[in-house]
């Protein structure tokens, strides 16, 4: 994966928009926040290979980090996201990591379903 470059990403994501497509969508804060705090709750969000069609794909910068947002009849949108990549695939992953690389949130754009 390589940096946020907001143009690049924005053409990939208008590439993916008004067709349906497969997406995985996942946040956590993972087993970390308990390890460093033991008053911390472990949150995390996950769905994958959930069809929808999105009209368009906006990515905007947001304090150091972007948001990526896909407008349907109403929103699916990641926050936090600081990595992009298209793979050998064609599928977009977007992911974002804190300060020593572990992950905190992934949005990924399919053509096909994502191999479980």
């Amino acid at each position: 994966m390589k940096a946020i470059e907001m143009e690049q990403v924005q053409d990939l994501l208008d590439q993916f928009a008004n067709e349906p497509v497969y997406i995985h969508l996942e946040t956590t804060n993972g087993a970390y926040a308990k390890h460093f705090d033991s008053n911390a709750h472990n949150v995390g969000a996950y769905i994958r290979n959930a069809q929808i069609e999105y009209e368009r794909g906006t990515i905007v910068e947001s304090d150091g980090t972007y948001r990526v947002g896909l407008k349907t009849n109403g929103w699916v949108y990641a926050e936090g996201i600081t990595d992009y990549e298209l793979n050998d695939d064609g599928q977009l992953l977007l992911a974002g990591h804190d300060d020593v690389g572990r992950l905190m949130v992934a949005l990924q754009i399919s053509r096909t379903p994502f191999k479980m």
